[in-house]
């Protein structure tokens, strides 16, 4: 029998396990139920990694940022459409390394609507003590996922 942390780690790692595809809507529904995920975007033409907690909301992605962030400025300078992004969560256990990883890759664009800003920052507290007062929202295009099974 495995005595610690380490030897269960690399007994677990052992383990067989297989990867099942999810479909976009379980795949969606596991992103929006995790307390965490991150945000992947171009920030001087090179791909940005940025954690954030987020929400769902009517099936798109919301997260609040601040005016000066990159993410903000190019989703607000991109106009109607938007700037693709990608938004990953997972929730994969580091000793079992069973459990699940999400990607919705979509258009971000700034909320716009006042009352849907202030719900947001209602309902989302920010990491840090920066002030967050603007909101993105991602409309999922594609949404992919798997889940790593014993």
């Amino acid at each position: 029998m495995p005595s610690d942390a380490a030897s269960l780690c690399g007994s677990a790692a052992t383990m067989p396990r297989r990867t099942v595809e999810l479909t976009g809507t379980q795949a969606l529904s596991l992103l929006g139920r995790a307390p965490l995920g991150r945000i992947v975007f171009t920030q001087r033409a090179l791909p940005a990694v940025r954690p954030v907690n987020h929400l769902l909301d009517r099936g798109q992605i919301v997260i609040l940022t601040h005016q000066d962030s990159d993410l903000f400025a190019q989703a607000r300078d991109h106009g109607e459409r938007g700037v693709v992004v990608a938004y990953q969560a997972d929730d994969i256990d580091p000793l079992t390394h069973l459990g699940w990883s999400a990607v919705a890759t979509g258009y971000c664009r700034p909320v716009t609507d006042p009352d849907a800003l202030a719900r947001y920052q209602r309902r989302l507290r920010p990491w840090s003590d920066q002030v967050m007062n603007r909101a993105v929202r991602i409309r999922p295009h594609l949404v992919t996922g798997i889940r790593l099974v014993a």
